[in-house]
């Protein structure tokens, strides 16, 4: 009976898995480990070529020149959310620099970048992109850094919970709040007028109210796994 349980807890551990008590409060895996199910390049209806997995996650492959994306940023293309909780593991080569999104919507010529949110994927130490705090790890990229910065070096794993509700987004980087801001209020807005994203209609218009979650292709390795969500 105890080695039974004790095979169970090891279970409930693996990576791209689900513990009874994360089913019982509603969180669903985004990404099992083993296929790209939901997932593809956005305003496609293929998956990016350059995508794979390794090391019991999905990575982005660059390619012969380093920070020159192939055109491969994704979407999770099954749903679309609201308000929710996204828990995602990831871990990027030396100087990699890439992201996580929210509230994509696809437009035709347009990347997921006109108009969705960013939370900076980043190496601290040595990607060329780390000279602003707004441009670390964990960060609403260029409008408000993470505080306290702690992410973890390139090759190592990080975790990232963005949690919505009702318009105030939280970042937990590594199990510490990072980040706190609220959508479609004049501080927004004050944010967006003060970044790179002033004279971007899908900012200073928006964001939408809802849509895709995306990861960038970067022209960097990283790696993404333990991708879970659950709807508040």
């Amino acid at each position: 009976m105890l080695l039974a349980i004790s095979c169970t807890a090891v279970k409930d551990q693996q990576n791209n898995t689900l513990t009874s008590a994360e089913k019982q409060e509603g969180w669903t895996l985004l990404f099992d480990g083993k296929t790209m199910d939901g997932w593809r390049k956005a305003n496609t209806t293929e998956m990016a070529a350059n995508w794979i997995i390794d090391d019991e996650a999905m990575k982005v492959c660059r390619g012969e020149r380093r920070g020159r994306g192939q055109g491969g940023d994704i979407i999770y293309a099954a749903k679309q959310y609201l308000n929710f909780e996204l828990s995602i593991d990831w871990k990027i080569e030396k100087e990699g620099n890439s992201g996580i999104f929210y509230y994509c919507i696809e437009e035709p010529g347009k990347s997921i970048t006109a108009s969705a949110p960013e939370v900076q994927v980043l190496d601290n130490w040595y990607a060329s992109d780390n000279k602003l705090t707004n441009h670390l790890a964990g960060s609403l990229y260029d409008m408000l850094p993470a505080l306290p910065q702690n992410a973890k070096p390139a090759g190592e794993w990080n975790n990232i919970v963005v949690r919505i509700k009702d318009g105030k987004v939280t970042h937990i980087q590594n199990g510490v709040n990072v980040c706190e801001y609220t959508l479609w209020t004049p501080e927004w807005y004050k944010l967006v007028e003060n970044s790179k994203f002033k004279d971007w209609p899908g900012f200073n218009q928006g964001p939408a109210r809802g849509g895709f979650i995306g990861l960038q292709d970067h022209g960097y390795d990283v790696w993404f796994r333990n991708i879970k969500i659950r709807e508040l």
